[in-house]
């Protein structure tokens, strides 16, 4: 049995919010009052989801329960490739889709492909219930609708699946897309570089790169937010000292502020070399 609780607003992850945004948009109050007291009465009873829908049994007034579906248009495989190709070449949605959360832009990566992944009205979630009521969203399908908040809160990467794909193809995905950007023979250059003669890598050819760049191909620009690959990982889990002050506030801000200054030398030293 499912209990509905409203969360605050503080608890709220911005893709619960705006399906939540969704539901309050739809025009006939009552009704959503109706399922929303449903859910926060335990009257849906189940919900799973299989073969891309979702299906619940829902307690209403009579004694047998209503079983009823949602589920959503599902994209094609071509969609689904451009939509990989566009998460690729961003590191950091790779790198939050990994961490289980949700990029806080991600509808962009659709929007670049002609697609949407939240809906855009409720009419766009199609249902269907068994109770005799008539209404396209009859308060069974109501009180799902306020649960689903709930489980996309817990796995985001329920609308992927929504849409077509699950966590695992996703991911598994991204990470051929992303191994796929050089060739076996500069592969085999950088390996024959970068490896001694019993194949031991030598940290001291990391940073070395020898090929020449076409410059039409490198742009600088800033970057699209001021999120960085330490916001990414988080806090390092390091013990207050003696002084009894947080050590991994400490680490983190001296990474930070090393991560600025070599960001701004970067792209100085960057521009010098293109005006030469």
């Amino acid at each position: 049995m499912n209990n509905y609780q409203t969360p605050s607003e503080t608890d709220k992850e911005w893709w619960t919010q705006q399906w939540l945004d969704l539901l309050n948009s739809y025009r006939f109050k009552k009704r959503l009052e109706r399922g929303r007291n449903y859910a926060r009465q335990g009257n849906v009873l189940k919900i799973e989801f299989t073969d891309q829908k979702i299906i619940a049994i829902v307690q209403g007034s009579v004694n047998e329960p209503y079983q009823l579906f949602l589920w959503l248009d599902t994209f094609s495989d071509e969609d689904w490739q451009y939509v990989i190709n566009t998460m690729s070449e961003r590191a950091i949605f790779t790198a939050k889709l990994l961490a289980g959360e949700m990029p806080q832009n991600i509808e962009e990566v659709f929007s670049a492909n002609g697609l949407r992944l939240f809906p855009f009205k409720l009419d766009e979630i199609h249902s269907r219930c068994n109770c005799p009521d008539s209404a396209t969203v009859c308060k069974h399908i109501a009180a799902v609708y306020y649960l689903l908040g709930e489980r996309f809160s817990d796995d985001p990467f329920v609308l992927f699946e929504l849409r077509g794909r699950s966590k695992d193809e996703i991911l598994q995905a991204l990470r051929q897309q992303r191994g796929q950007g050089t060739g076996d023979a500069t592969k085999n250059t950088v390996l024959e570089k970068e490896t001694d003669s019993q194949g031991n890598w030598q940290i001291e050819n990391f940073w070395q790169y020898d090929q020449e760049l076409d410059p039409s191909l490198v742009v600088i620009t800033p970057p699209p937010n001021s999120e960085t690959v330490l916001d990414v990982l988080g806090n390092i889990p390091l013990p207050a000292d003696q002084t009894g002050k947080n050590s991994a506030d400490l680490v983190m801000n001296y990474l930070r502020q090393i991560y600025r200054d070599v960001s701004q030398q970067a792209v100085m030293t960057a521009l010098r070399q293109g005006d030469e």
